[in-house]
């Protein structure tokens, strides 16, 4: 659980910024963007969390509840663009592209990890934040859910590869497929799995 204080030692309104999928071999990177008001339910803030660290059901269920009772944004950078400006700035684009796209200018953005997005707001980077911050961790959370539908959608189209279940990482099932079946138009070619089997 994480400690309510974290965030109220900053100025208010407070956004959080996380990216998923930065470590995947197929797949868009994904980030989003909340504030938490006030008034969030206390139940709720209670279980946010690191997005790696709650079931799936339940995370499916916290994004619900964040998209109802907070102001949020998604940012989806496609599988062309990481290719072409590599991962990290895709990264950083897809969390500035989040932030920038709240109904709600924000005086401070707490972005997770120790590399921050250009913004026209004040930013302060911090590593583990998902662990640390509600705000982060509630945009760990709704771009984790969001990712993973959009790989579940991705699983209907190419099965095989697993990614209903691996999300695009590159796990034992997710290589082999990689070698039987071949590179998708969804795989990252610049990443050293993929990159071999074209060099091959």
């Amino acid at each position: 659980m994480l400690d309510a204080r974290f965030d109220a030692a900053f100025p208010m309104p407070l956004a959080g910024a996380d990216e998923v999928g930065r470590g995947c071999l197929a797949g868009a990177v994904v980030a989003a963007a909340v504030i938490l008001p006030a008034d969030f339910p206390e139940h709720i803030r209670c279980q946010l969390n690191d997005s790696k660290k709650i079931p799936q059901k339940k995370r499916a269920l916290l994004a619900e509840a964040i998209k109802k009772h907070a102001l949020y944004a998604v940012s989806v950078v496609d599988v062309a663009t990481i290719d072409r400006i590599n991962i990290l700035r895709a990264s950083l684009l897809a969390m500035q592209q989040a932030v920038l796209a709240l109904p709600l200018k924000p005086a401070l953005v707490l972005v997770d990890g120790n590399k921050a997005p250009h913004l026209p707001y004040p930013v302060q980077t911090v590593i583990g934040g998902d662990g640390l911050s509600g705000a982060i961790a509630a945009a760990s959370i709704v771009a984790k859910v969001h990712r993973d539908a959009l790989m579940m959608e991705l699983d209907k189209k190419y099965p095989g590869y697993g990614w209903a279940e691996n999300a695009g990482y590159g796990t034992a099932l997710h290589r082999m497929a990689l070698h039987e079946r071949g590179i998708t138009p969804h795989h990252r070619k610049t990443f050293a799995p993929v990159k071999a089997l074209l060099a091959a």
